[in-house]
């Protein structure tokens, strides 16, 4: 009979955030000393970090951090403090040290204190295609948050990545722009070839406009009447602003009853009566 023993692989599902440091080898170069101090330095802070968004670092290899989390909100929460700690810190530094981080929720293996596999593999990969500053995260992530945190998403299709298929990935964005460089003083690099229009802003950091309102409706109704409408504001403002005498209401009673006789006329049913030939 078959008994189970101590050496079956473990796994379990869970949140791993992947971090980095951006053009590591460079700064080492200009200064191995003050690389290292700043290293540790940032190192420590994201520590408190991950502990206070109840997480654990599981791994700091070379210049990255590997931390899993049972909570993907407390991960990507604390994944943008980090950045913003980060960028707080780095704004009086001439060559400043920026992070690329990568969040995936995903399956692992687990042996002791480290986690393996695709999960680990995956946010190794996302954390790449971040800008410095930023944070990109897997759609499994996507699918949990995007509607509980007050951040936007860019949705940046499938990219390819090294040893993993494709799958669709998501930018943070704060305020409308990038979480991480943008937010904080760097430019949005991403081609729009490569990245969805559809962006997702959280309605309660952008609140609409009265012009965007209006721009909105008119995106809602038959194209005729948004054009007669147009049309007919137009004709109100020059009436009001040239002449006393109100005339305006002749052409938009003209315009609106071409508008009416189009939809209906367009509306009716084809004969089903066709010549033979």
């Amino acid at each position: 009979m078959a008994t189970m023993t101590d050496d079956k692989v473990k796994r379990r599902l869970t949140t791993v955030l992947c971090a980095d440091v951006y053009g590591y080898s460079r700064l080492m170069e200009a200064d191995e000393t003050g690389t290292l101090e700043t290293l540790r330095r940032y190192r420590t802070a994201i520590a408190r970090l991950v502990e206070r968004h109840d997480g654990r670092i599981v791994n700091t290899w070379g210049d990255a951090i590997i931390a899993e989390f049972a909570s993907v909100v407390e991960a990507v929460q604390c994944a943008v403090e980090i950045q913003q700690e980060i960028a707080s810190q780095a704004s009086t530094q001439a060559s400043p040290m920026q992070f690329r981080i990568g969040i995936n929720l995903g399956d692992v293996m687990v042996d002791g204190s480290d986690i393996y596999g695709d999960g680990v593999n995956i946010a190794s990969r996302l954390q790449e295609l971040a800008e410095p500053g930023g944070v990109v995260i897997s759609s499994s992530v996507y699918d949990q948050v995007h509607n509980k945190l007050s951040v936007g998403f860019d949705c940046l299709g499938q990219r390819p990545m090294k040893n993993i298929a494709p799958l669709t990935s998501y930018r943070l964005t704060l305020g409308g722009q990038p979480a991480g460089p943008a937010s904080f003083g760097i430019q949005d690099s991403a081609p729009p070839s490569e990245r969805s229009r559809a962006r997702w802003v959280d309605e309660r950091r952008a609140p609409s406009s009265p012009t965007n309102v209006v721009s909105e409706w008119l995106t809602r109704v038959p194209r005729p009447v948004a054009a007669a409408l147009t049309i007919s504001a137009f004709l109100i403002v020059i009436n009001l602003m040239t002449s006393h005498r109100i005339w305006f209401h002749w052409p938009v009673a003209a315009i609106f009853f071409g508008v009416l006789m189009r939809m209906v006329l367009g509306n009716r049913p084809e004969s089903d009566s066709r010549t033979e030939r």
